[in-house]
């Protein structure tokens, strides 16, 4: 088949599904079903897969959903609503547990707010003066589009509250759902109750989401002026006399024995509801450990959603294809008959590594059960040994590289005294064609320089356009030769081309994390920008190979530094990285004005009572302080607990470095 059929193909089916998305989110009448809907999306995907010159702005591949409305205005959550982490078995719970315990430098007993998790649409309320202000969906978790009159409309949410003790401010957070038995009157014109609640949400007139059954069920907030609550089980209460409706299955529970008896029994009963779940989550019941435990970057600390069962299904491996990603990782992928698991159509199913396709024996040809929970990835769970042809062979995993032919290795693990289960490929630098593409989706990813408009379709195009090889190729695209590339105008190349110089301003912590460092997250790129302070600094230590400086910081060891020796031993990666300093505009990092600990130095030595090193650096750092992990002339305050290492004492005491207990330190932040 010649490429314009090919081509026209393709653009009929894209034509087809956006007919489609029309009926079903602007029109809620769809004509096909989720599956043919599914298959349809399927075979575009598949198309771009085997054709790179096939391109859409309203493909699939690039589109989720539907784009957030220009009918409604944007709104910035004052405090992110960030998603969260989730749990299939006891081993998860267990672990998401014995993290707080790190955390809090301290084994207890934990209470448990425990809640069904409804699969519904997530919504904001915020209050002042006792009046309902604004109604905003989740969005991103940042940033959600003001929807207040549609959200008024619900019977659940009280406009006005004249109750004692409501506050002044205050932002409810809660889920919006249908009612099953109110979903089958309107079945006909929606897929699921959550799209249905979605797609209600979003209408422009107010009027015709009146018409549709919504329900609020409220469960915590998100800020709060003057909270007087200790509990989470407390603060339910309170909304409850504020006129709110909360879960009547939620639950104080006090172990993982607990956690798992309750889930168990509830799994049985979901069913039986007159809403959907997809799980249970368990909040830290103590709102003071929530507060102390805090976030990471995208997740409490103190809650975790334990999902229900997974689905699966039974399909044939078509073949085995090895994956190689940014760190140079190769993860095999079974291409499997599409099945529907859960209302999804699977295609590809991870294999994880060499050693799993050993142990369970896989191979192409075999019959297998896969299996999908919540939104892991599908993932082949048993072989059907018996239907096996006579004639298969076992996987055997390349020794070299797919991509560049160098080759792939098993690192030695020194702490577990074993190679690791990932074979990565050698070539760690642009010279890998996979790994450059991946690195350089990484580069423009949201958390690193934030690139719209590039997305990971448009790199895997421009690098095979050879536009782009390295990241500072970005920023001297030939903008002519893209307008006239197919699904491209001049409106979309100046969008481009805003974004692009948009980005060059970029933070020092996101700079550094933008590099693709392989164990240098997000997290770590933060913590060495609070070190280094600015972009020079940055690059003499890099150009003179000081990265042994870098163990004075307190979050990086020894498997960082070495990653970070690695990376820049490679002459390729130090020559990009200096050329990247002389186009981008890189803000050096500064601390708080505000803290009360402002330009003071300390450090922490033996076991503190009752808080974790990671906490007590925290509550420093929170307040302007800066956090190093050696002795030296410059040092404000030693930090001493039990069994403090004697050589820092002494060091101190001659250097006439202040010393203090944690009490000292929690004297000097009042």
């Amino acid at each position: 088949m010649n490429r314009k059929k090919i081509t026209q193909i393709y653009n009929n089916k894209i034509k087809e599904l956006n007919n489609h998305n029309k009926l079903y989110y602007s029109e809620n009448s769809p004509v096909i079903s989720d599956a043919k809907y599914d298959i349809l999306k399927f075979e575009i995907i598949e198309l771009e897969k085997n054709y790179n010159y096939l391109k859409n702005k309203n493909s699939p591949s690039t589109n989720v959903g539907y784009k957030p409305s220009k009918s409604f205005e944007k709104f910035k959550h004052k405090v992110p609503m960030l998603s969260l982490s989730n749990a299939f078995d006891k081993e998860d719970l267990e672990n998401f547990e014995k993290k707080i315990f790190n955390y809090l430098n301290k084994k207890s007993i934990l209470e448990y707010s425990v809640e069904p998790k409804i699969d519904g649409i997530s919504a904001s309320l915020i209050y002042k003066n006792k009046k309902l202000q604004y109604g905003v969906s989740r969005g991103d978790g940042k940033i959600g589009e003001i929807i207040t009159d549609n959200l008024k409309t619900i019977k659940d949410i009280p406009i006005n509250i004249d109750k004692k003790g409501f506050p002044n401010e205050v932002e409810i957070r809660g889920e919006v759902f249908i009612k099953k038995k109110d979903f089958l009157k309107i079945s006909s014109n929606f897929a699921n109750p959550r799209n249905a609640a979605s797609g209600t949400l979003r209408q422009k007139d107010p009027k015709e989401t009146k018409k549709i059954p919504l329900n609020f069920i409220a469960y915590t907030f998100g800020y709060i002026q003057n909270n007087s609550c200790k509990y989470q089980s407390e603060f339910l209460e309170d909304l409850k006399r504020w006129g709110f409706k909360t879960n009547a299955d939620n639950i104080i529970l006090k172990d993982i024995g607990e956690l798992i008896k309750f889930h168990e029994k509830f799994e049985k009963k979901r069913f039986d509801l007159d809403y959907d779940v997809d799980g249970l989550v368990y909040k830290v019941n103590d709102i003071g450990l929530q507060n102390r435990l805090g976030f990471t970057s995208n997740s409490p600390r103190w809650a975790i959603a334990h999902k229900f069962s997974a689905d699966s299904a039974t399909t044939k491996i078509l073949k085995i294809d090895i994956q190689i990603g940014r760190t140079g990782a190769l993860t095999p992928v079974a291409k499997v008959e599409p099945v529907n698991i859960g209302g999804v159509v699977v295609s590809n199913a991870t294999l994880h590594n060499e050693d799993e396709i050993k142990r369970k024996d896989i191979r192409v040809g075999d019959n297998v059960k896969i299996e999908r929970a919540g939104d892991v990835i599908p993932h082949v769970i048993e072989v059907d040994v018996s239907r096996r042809n006579k004639n298969s062979k076992p996987f055997i995993f390349p020794e070299k590289c797919p991509s560049c032919g160098s080759k792939t290795l098993k690192e030695y693990n020194k702490t577990t005294k074993k190679h690791d289960a990932v074979r990565r490929c050698t070539n760690d630098s642009y010279g890998c064609e996979k790994i450059g593409i991946e690195k350089l989706k990484h580069f423009i990813s949201k958390e690193a320089l934030n690139i719209d408009g590039l997305g990971k379709k448009v790199v895997e195009n421009f690098w095979n356009l050879k536009f782009l090889r390295k990241p500072q190729d970005i920023f001297k695209l030939d903008y002519d030769k893209i307008e006239k590339l197919e699904g491209w105008g001049k409106l979309s190349v100046s969008n481009l081309k805003i974004s692009i110089e948009n980005s060059k301003e970029v933070s020092l912590h996101r700079f550094i994390f933008s590099l693709g460092i392989r164990h240098i997250g997000s997290e770590n790129a933060k913590i060495i920008c609070d070190y280094v302070k600015s972009i020079s600094k940055f690059i003499e230590l890099v150009k003179k190979k000081q990265f042994y400086k870098f163990l004075n910081i307190d979050g990086i060891g020894e498997t960082q530094i070495n990653s970070l020796t690695s990376f820049f031993e490679n002459q390729q990666n130090l020559n990009i990285v200096i050329e990247l300093t002389n186009i981008l505009n890189i803000k050096n990092q500064t601390l708080s004005k505000n803290g009360i600990l402002k330009n003071k130095t300390f450090m922490f030595t033996g076991k503190l009572n009752g808080i974790s090193r990671a906490e007590a650096k925290s509550m420093v750092e929170k307040n302007s302080g800066i956090t190093v992990s050696s002795v030296n002339k410059n040092l404000n305050y030693l930090i001493v607990g039990d069994k403090p290492t004697k050589r820092k004492l002494d060091q101190a005491k001659l250097l006439d470095v202040e010393i203090l207990s944690l009490d000292g330190l929690k004297k000097l932040l009042n």
